[in-house]
């Protein structure tokens, strides 16, 4: 594939470690992803169809859990991988020409749960893919693997240094660009329209900062009750690619 647009980020991300069996068996599955070795158990491990060149190391559940941050729920089944090859922002834009599948914008959204549970949504809803900056957003890890449910290995994630010139080169691709944020005069249903939509989201608290709204071309809320301050930016995304994917 060609690689044009917005350069992604150089940085040189160590080895993921995952665990669960979504993460590891949909590893297995991307014909993309390297996986360099398996831990399980015998029960996990049977009936799997694993690549004779990965190596394989039976272990019980104690010694799994050793390789896994605290109490994180391994299933039996834990993997050494290889960070996804860097995918350009023009790339990802191109395959997407002549459909209306929405993108994501993450702005500093940092939390792996929610990065994995944005990943999931996108996937529940055939996104685009979704976009972060690479400073402000967590690597690929166990937690988002398991988060995502296996989607973080279907969803196209691309990385840039600088966000704002990422959404001029998103509108020039013929984005709508609409920010999600708590301040907003509109709802999400009155401003999307018919035009192919770019979802930009910050993070939890904080928001949006002040150059990512500026770069984008309408702000919009949800219409969630006086009750609550604000949703999860998880549960955000979650529903405004319900909203993009339901309108009219």
């Amino acid at each position: 594939m060609a690689k044009r647009g917005h350069r992604p980020s150089k940085a040189g991300p160590s080895r993921p470690r995952f665990y669960g069996r979504h993460a590891v068996l949909a590893a297995l599955a991307n014909p993309e992803r390297t996986v360099r070795q398996i831990w399980g158990t015998h029960e996990a491990l049977d009936g799997l169809d694993i690549p004779s060149t990965v190596p394989v190391v039976f272990a019980n559940a104690a010694d799994l859990g050793r390789l896994v941050p605290g109490d994180a729920p391994h299933q039996g089944l834990v993997a050494d991988v290889d960070p996804l090859e860097d995918i350009w922002l023009g790339d990802l834009l191109a395959q997407g020409e002549g459909d209306d599948r929405p993108l994501i914008v993450l702005d500093q959204v940092t939390d792996p749960h929610n990065v994995g549970a944005i990943l999931r949504s996108a996937a529940a809803f055939d996104a685009l893919g979704i976009v972060t900056q690479d400073r402000h957003a967590p690597p690929e890890s166990g937690t988002v693997a398991r988060s995502a449910a296996g989607t973080l290995e279907v969803v196209p994630w691309v990385r840039v240094v600088n966000l704002a010139r990422a959404l001029e080169e998103i509108e020039k691709a013929g984005f709508w660009r609409i920010g999600l944020t708590g301040h907003a005069d509109q709802n999400l249903s009155d401003v999307m329209g018919k035009a192919r939509i770019c979802l930009v989201l910050g993070a939890e608290g904080e928001g949006m900062r002040q150059n990512t709204e500026a770069h984008c071309d309408q702000l919009a809320k949800l219409p969630i009750s006086d009750k609550v301050e604000s949703l999860n930016v998880s549960n955000a995304a979650a529903i405004a690619l319900y909203a993009v994917a339901a309108r009219g």
